[in-house]
């Protein structure tokens, strides 16, 4: 069974090899119309307020709306420092696969992400929020950055009245 398993590996590094060294140059561009939409997903977006603290607000996420992103990385990993309060890196998208997360964001009001609910971090600045989880021992989670000046697609529950 080893020897299967490295003959596969061995099999797909030298596939790799051959796309990575110009055959991939026979890929033709697709061009993809992004479909209209009434299907959302819920979502909580992390701001800034002027002062610079942070704040959250409650909406959702069109469906099958193609977002401008160029790369995305998973985790099953926390550190200490992350539970502490801390801006966000980036704007991004977490998507959360296992675990319930607890937010609290510096008026003291706090939301709780769990899977089917998107996070979308966009505290650039000040003191930024905080988190910890509840019932759960681990929190899986897809990072999604979006690009510079695009559109996150978000609709607040407030606009939605």
């Amino acid at each position: 069974m080893k020897n299967f398993v490295k003959g596969i590996s061995l099999i797909l590094a030298l596939s790799t090899v051959g796309f990575m060294n110009g055959q991939h140059k026979k890929h033709k561009s697709v061009s993809v119309s992004t479909e209209e939409t009434s299907e959302f997903i819920p979502a909580v977006r992390l701001v800034n307020n002027p002062d610079g603290s942070c704040t959250f607000e409650k909406g959702k996420i069109p469906t099958l709306k193609h977002m401008n992103t160029t790369t995305f990385w998973m985790s099953n990993k926390t550190e200490e420092w992350e539970k502490n309060a801390h801006p966000a890196p980036r704007r991004q998208y977490v998507i959360t696969l296992k675990g319930n997360i607890k937010f609290k964001v510096t008026d003291g009001s706090t939301f709780i992400i769990k899977p089917g609910v998107i996070l979308l971090a966009e505290d650039l600045k000040g003191k930024g929020h905080s988190w910890d989880m509840v019932k759960s021992k681990e929190w899986e989670r897809l990072y999604i950055p979006i690009a510079e000046n695009a559109d996150d697609f978000f609709v607040s529950d407030k606009d939605s009245d």
